[in-house]
């Protein structure tokens, strides 16, 4: 997954342009100094046109692996002169057809340009677009003692999972990704067809500052191809490395239990999931003695045979193997069902019967066990269907009851089919809506609604349950989670194909607005000036004014 470079100086491999841009001269491995090219018939061909959800496969006329900042601007200017159609693949974790589809003609793979150093310069961290999560967790942590507060699935890319607002286990105690997102260093394409590098920072001065804001959850693939990403935490200040970013806690309690579904009935799923979002309302400002817990509720379909809790929290947080109990009694005991150990896998998690109790990890172990331990994750043959939505407010019965409905359904009987919920808020919603594209910052709890199959014969029965159960659970307002009192959109970077079909979305409120609420005018008019030809775009992309 690369290598932790703790270079001391940008100068050692890159140059700067007159207007301060950073190009890497970085070289190809094999001594030259152009991006690898892959073209069909090529052995490679086809493990690189597949992504992480194998229901989109694409044709490409030429693969361009890149390994520097440079070969990444000789690979747009060419698709450009060309007229190419142009997509980039980083983690390959998008869960539509943005990457992969037969309209692309040329994508560019980030997978190689993946270092993780210091910039003194800028005093912050320089975390290369091609690294996964969990390369640049154990990069920063391993070096400096830092880290992000970013997602759980360590085959992520950066490049994707940052531009869309990125969040994790750490969120509610450190905000999202962005919310330590100094500056973005991009290849865009300007009006006069020429691909161009250029570092926008967040600088108050910075003649490039909206395009910064428009990658502070703008989503990935609508300005062009993020090459580095540059971290620093707001107010940090002194000579040290260290202290330019965020510390992670040194200790975390990791706790998982399961609640057999067989001990359940409407009623008493009701009480769970109703109470789940009870605690969250009132637990969810930086005053609250738990605002650094984090907690999921997996949800999968009854055949699976269990819902599970899993519940992470700082270990030096005063009485935290206390909170834990608490949390988990006030959630439970009105359900009337008794916990057990976690002994087979909920969601995206594996078995964790060792954790009923909560147990002390150090911090980079909580995450790779967490990151790594499920084989619906590693596997890298299935396809899959989400739907995503921000909550302000808990569940109502009656969604709670829809989700009983279809979780229950014996004419869809898939184990890892589930809804997940994602503890959030905190320290999130301390920041202004406005201060970052990331326009949702008074929620309590994400909610992710997910399935997964093996074959393309599953396809229509795995998105049918899918809609349904979305569809049924946010009926009272058109089948989507609009911005209201109670829910507040989608997270952009789980993008629904769903979600421009009248059919579906018949609430009447656009997905630009679900997605990016009152700020998509704004993110038009960055679109405007630094894409203007609308070279990078997808099924879902910010549209020129």
């Amino acid at each position: 997954m690369g290598t932790l470079n703790r270079r001391t100086d940008l100068r050692d491999t890159a140059t700067g342009d007159v207007d301060g841009t950073v190009i890497s001269t970085k070289r190809h491995p094999s001594g030259g100094n152009r991006a690898t090219t892959i073209l069909p018939g090529d052995d490679r061909y086809q493990e690189l046109t597949v992504g992480h959800n194998t229901r989109w496969v694409g044709t490409p006329d030429t693969i361009k692996v890149v390994h520097t900042t440079g070969q990444v601007v000789q690979a747009v200017q060419e698709a450009v002169n060309a007229d190419k159609r142009i997509a980039v693949r980083g983690g390959g974790h998008c869960y539509a057809d943005f990457v992969f589809n037969p309209e692309v003609q040329t994508l560019i793979d980030m997978t190689q340009l993946d270092e993780v150093f210091y910039d003194p310069a800028r005093k912050s961290f320089v975390v290369e677009a091609g690294s996964t999560l969990l390369h640049a967790y154990q990069a920063l942590y391993r070096g400096w003692g830092v880290a992000l507060p970013g997602g759980l699935c360590y085959s992520v890319g950066m490049g994707g999972h940052i531009a869309g607002g990125g969040f994790g286990l750490l969120s509610r105690q450190y905000g999202i990704t962005v919310d330590h997102l100094y500056a973005v260093e991009i290849v865009t394409v300007n009006r006069h067809g020429r691909a161009v590098t250029l570092v926008a920072s967040c600088e108050k001065r910075d003649p490039h500052r909206e395009l910064w804001w428009a990658h502070t959850g703008g989503g990935g693939g609508n300005f062009g191809v993020v090459t580095r990403y540059f971290f620093r935490t707001p107010g940090a200040t002194g000579p040290d490395p260290a202290d330019q970013l965020m510390r992670p806690p040194k200790d975390v309690y990791l706790s998982a239990v399961a609640l057999p579904w067989a001990d359940f009935d409407q009623e008493k799923f009701t009480a769970l999931v109703t109470h789940y979002g009870d605690w969250h309302e009132r637990n969810s400002s930086v005053e609250s003695p738990s605002h650094a817990l984090t907690s999921l509720l997996v949800m999968n379909h009854r055949s699976d045979g269990v819902i599970g809790i899993i519940t992470q929290l700082d270990a030096s947080v005063p009485d935290a193997e206390q909170l834990i109990e608490d949390y988990l009694a006030e959630i439970t005991s009105t359900c009337g069902v008794t916990t057990r150990p976690l002994d087979r896998a909920v969601g995206e998690h594996g078995p964790l019967p060792a954790f009923f109790t909560p147990r002390k990890l150090p911090w980079l172990t909580s995450v790779r066990l967490l990151g790594t331990n499920n084989p619906e994750l590693t596997n890298p043959t299935l396809r899959s269907a989400n739907k995503s939505a921000y909550h302000r407010k808990g569940f109502t019965v009656a969604q709670a009851e829809s989700l009983y409905h279809h979780l229950t359904r014996t004419d869809f009987t898939n184990t890892v089919a589930n809804v997940m919920l994602f503890g959030y808020g905190s320290k999130v919603n301390m920041v202004p809506e406005d201060a970052s594209a990331c326009a949702q910052r008074d929620s309590i709890f994400k909610a992710l609604y997910s399935t997964q199959w093996s074959t393309a014969a599953g396809d229509a029965q795995n998105s049918a349950w899918l809609r349904e159960m979305y569809t049924d659970v946010y009926a009272g307002s058109g089948g989507y989670p609009v911005p209201n009192a109670a829910t507040d959109g989608c997270y952009v970077n789980y993008p629904d194909v769903d979600i421009r079909d009248p059919e579906q979305n018949t609430s009447g409120v656009p997905w630009s607005t679900l997605y990016y609420k009152n700020h998509y005018p704004r993110l038009q008019q960055v679109k405007k000036k630094y894409d203007p030809k609308n070279v990078f775009r997808h099924s879902q992309s910010i549209e020129l004014p």
